[in-house]
């Protein structure tokens, strides 16, 4: 298969992830969320207590286009800064209760947004996805990384979940 192809498997990948975002992007529009709103809520969600440079790196920005998204999500009083203990020069992100709130909103709207996508798969063959991009997500991250001790396996969540 070549890479002009529309069954290229790197195409195919992209292709549904960025098709899942813009559904749900769509989808979470009624909660008043823009993309970068709704990565930041749920990136936090994840790793609360990243740092903003942490942050930038997850959401593939640079520290001050993370550092303008969150103060305004702060404004709105969705996102607190606290100063590291250890370190006074580095903040730490921690979403507030309201933001928390919209997160759990948010993510009864990823859950059906993936059953929607997922809805023409058997039971069998979610399972199968799931365990198949368990492993690529896995090698990838000891790509990354350079260690392959380094990217332990994660529990997975059942497919409607994720």
């Amino acid at each position: 298969m070549s890479s002009d192809d529309e069954g290229y498997i790197g195409y195919l990948l992209s292709d549904a992830a960025r098709l899942m975002r813009t559904v749900f992007d769509r989808r979470v529009r009624k909660l008043g969320l823009t993309r970068s709103q709704w990565l930041v809520l749920s990136r936090l969600h994840r790793r609360p207590g990243a740092s903003q440079s942490a942050l930038a790196e997850m959401l593939e920005v640079d520290r001050a286009s993370a550092g303008r998204m969150l103060d305004r999500m702060e404004k709105k009083g969705w996102v607190v800064r606290r100063s590291d203990l250890a370190d006074r020069r580095i903040n730490r992100l921690h979403l507030t209760p309201e933001a928390r709130r919209i997160h759990g909103e948010m993510w009864k709207i990823a859950e059906g947004t993936v059953e929607d996508g997922l809805g023409d798969l058997t039971d069998v063959e979610r399972v199968e996805l799931q365990r198949l991009l368990a492993r690529v997500k896995l090698r990838l991250q000891e790509m990354v990384t350079g260690d392959s001790s380094a990217a332990s396996p994660q529990p997975q969540p059942s497919v409607a979940a994720s």
